[in-house]
């Protein structure tokens, strides 16, 4: 009997302080002064060229590298979204050959847009990395947004020449840091 009565006086305890819970009023008006700040990264563009790809018969010549397609600013929701971009390349050369490096951002109609320039200069031994970012924000982003594809178009300055057995190789890596607000 005792044992019973315990069990009821303490199921009426438990009861009774679920009763007694806190709460507060709840503003679901909050979620309209919602502001999202997401910061993507994103490989853009990449590739390595031998040396005796620059060697045609002989000869050594320029390359235009594909034209990778860059949709992805020409998305709806980036086009809303998007307030600032970075554009960064790195460039290793093991050539021992000075080149620059035109990087033309291109419309829907192959018109180009802007142009990112790099001088890269002849291997000496060390590897040197040559990095450049590019920001693009307010009209330059713009510009940014209408882009589709890129062009890399590589020039070798004067200098020894190459031969199909020359040594090293080129190399592009880069990335885009896409900075956006959702509100």
């Amino acid at each position: 009997m005792k044992r019973v009565s315990f069990n009821r006086i303490f199921l009426l305890l438990i009861i009774s302080l679920f009763t007694f819970s806190c709460s507060s009023d709840l503003d679901f008006n909050q979620a309209n002064n919602l502001k999202l700040e997401p910061v993507f990264v994103a490989n853009l563009a990449y590739f390595e060229i031998p040396a005796h790809e620059f060697v045609t018969n002989g000869n050594d010549q320029n390359l235009t590298v594909g034209s990778p397609t860059v949709d992805v600013f020409n998305d709806a929701f980036f086009k809303k979204h998007l307030t600032r971009a970075e554009l960064s390349f790195e460039l290793i050369n093991t050539i021992n050959r000075e080149y620059t490096l035109d990087i033309i951002l291109q419309d829907r109609n192959n018109q180009p847009l802007y142009k990112i320039n790099f001088n890269i200069p002849a291997y000496t031994g060390l590897a040197n990395p040559i990095t450049k970012t590019e920001k693009f924000e307010n009209s330059k982003l713009d510009l940014l947004k209408r882009t589709t594809k890129m062009t890399f178009v590589l020039r070798m300055l004067p200098g020894a020449a190459l031969t199909e057995n020359s040594s090293g190789n080129l190399k592009l890596r880069s990335d885009v840091t896409a900075h956006l607000i959702v509100q």
